[in-house]
This record gives structure tokens, C-alpha cells and sequence, in this order.
């Protein structure tokens, strides 16, 4: 598997072992009736520190996480703040916002990202679920890092979602008017809970030839695409043989499409 490197890594691998464990303190004035910590928190202070001080109650235990970290686009101006016990980290990172004109602004936000993102690894339980928002400026290292972190074969899915209508005054060459949300498992355990069809989705299966087997939806046997193993010719009804239009190709290779040929024809004997 490829890895992420980025300036400071060997110093922040580890740094969620190093960070100490802090108690939760209710706030009695700020609570709706009793204040506890067994029911819904909402925690006020460092996401680094708060992760690890929820780890003794929820490791392990936590079903979905969804974060919106700095996108790093040069103009949220966050610091980096995390007491990295080590020379290096502090000559290096002087506590000024990271800005547009910083050369390392995503090796910082790299170093940031790691260790918060090692704590949530470890408060899902194996059925559990990250997602995680970010935009082009990022989502290629954020990948690297959760590859490493929940292993290549835990990505479960990259949606992308219109963020924007129109393009902003600033864009140059292709508008940037996307977002995305990347999903990643604990453990091959999860299983996602899809939505039912709806009526206009339903409504565009029919059964014109009154199949047996209920309604279905035509789909062309074609691809706009040229593959040269897809790309053979059929032999139709009058005995023509019959090839793809130029530039496309079939969707089946020959066997499949031969296969393809013979359940139809024994569904048609059998009707």
C-alpha cells in the first residue's frame, strides 16, 4: 500500500498514546435537567483532548462519527496547536493561522488531522461508520491517512454533493461547486441501511411482455465507450451480424453475451 509521508509524521504517529487523559467536568448551568455523562454531551474544548477523554466510556462502542475538519483552503486561518513533545514540532510550528502562502500549511494540517483521526479509529465499534467532509484541497491526503489508519479495504464510499448552485467570483478555470463525504468501516461488519425506492423510481419499472417474474427496467445492451474485447459482432434474426455503433462497445464480453442468448432463448421456449 502506498503511504502518506508529510514533515512530522514520525513525531505525530504516535501522539494520541502520549496525550493525557482529562476528566469530563459537567456544567450544571449550561445543562437541560441533570447533568450527566452517560447521555447526549455536547463538549466544549480541545477535539483532541476531548476524544481521548472520551475513550475509557465509549471505546469500542460508538456506532457513527461524522466530522467536518478545515477544508485548508488557506482562509480559515486555524493553528496548530498540539503539544508534540518534541524540538522539532515546536521550531517548527510557531502558533500563526495557517494561511494561503504557508508552503507547508498541508503538512501541518496533515499532522493535525493524524492523531485525531487514530482516537476515532478507536471509539468505533466493528459495525461503526466515519464520515468525514472535505473538498478538493484535501481529500486526496485525507484518504491516504484514513487508508493507512482503517485499511485500504475499509473505504466504503466517496459522495460527491453539489455544495454550491453557482461558482463563486473567485474561481478560475473549472468552478469548483462540489463536496465531498468520504465514508470508511471499522471492520467489514458494517452494513449500510439503504433507503426504499420511491414512487417515481418504481413507477419507471414495467412489465410490458407480462414476465413472471414482475417488473423490470430495459437497460441498453451498449456502452459509449470502445473496449476491444467488448467489441464483436451478434448475429440477429435474418442472420446479419450486427456490431456496436463506432466509438461504443458491448456491455457483455462474447461469452456472457453468448450465455446471455441461451437463457433468452429457453425463456422464450418455455412461455
Amino acid at each position: 500500500m502506498t503511504e502518506l509521508a508529510f514533515k512530522g509524521k514520525e513525531f505525530v504517529y504516535n501522539h494520541h498514546l502520549a496525550v493525557p487523559f482529562r476528566p469530563l467536568l459537567p456544567d450544571a448551568g449550561k445543562s437541560v435537567g441533570e447533568a450527566r455523562l452517560d447521555g447526549n454531551l455536547i463538549i466544549h474544548g480541545d477535539n483532541l483532548h476531548a476524544l481521548k477523554a472520551l475513550l475509557p466510556m465509549y471505546a469500542g462502542r460508538v456506532d457513527c462519527i461524522f466530522i467536518d475538519p478545515p477544508y485548508n483552503t488557506g482562509n480559515e486561518g486555524w493553528s496548530y496547536s498540539d503539544s508534540v513533545n518534541a524540538p522539532f514540532i515546536k521550531e517548527w510550528l510557531d502558533g500563526n493561522p495557517v494561511g494561503i502562502e504557508d508552503g507547508l500549511r498541508h503538512d501541518k494540517w496533515c499532522a493535525m488531522m493524524y492523531p485525531r483521526l487514530r482516537l476515532l479509529h478507536e471509539l468505533l465499534n466493528d459495525e461503526g461508520v466515519l464520515c468525514a467532509t472535505i473538498d478538493d484541497n484535501e481529500v486526496h491526503r485525507l484518504r491516504d491517512i484514513l487508508d493507512e489508519i482503517f485499511g485500504v479495504q475499509n473505504f466504503f464510499a466517496n459522495i460527491v454533493w453539489q455544495s454550491k448552485d453557482t461558482p463563486g467570483n473567485n474561481s478560475k478555470g473549472i468552478a469548483e461547486t462540489h463536496n465531498h463525504l468520504l465514508l470508511y468501516r471499522r471492520t467489514a461488519d458494517f452494513a449500510a441501511d439503504l433507503l426504499e425506492r420511491n414512487e417515481d423510481q418504481i413507477a419507471t419499472y414495467t412489465n410490458p411482455d407480462s414476465d413472471k417474474r414482475g417488473d423490470w427496467l430495459p437497460a441498453p445492451l451498449t456502452r459509449a465507450e470502445y473496449r476491444d474485447r467488448d467489441y464483436y459482432a451478434l448475429t440477429n434474426k435474418v442472420g446479419k451480424k450486427v456490431f456496436p455503433p463506432k466509438g461504443s462497445s458491448w456491455r457483455r464480453p462474447p461469452e456472457k453475451m453468448k450465455w446471455l442468448v441461451r437463457w433468452f432463448a429457453g425463456l422464450r421456449a418455455a412461455a
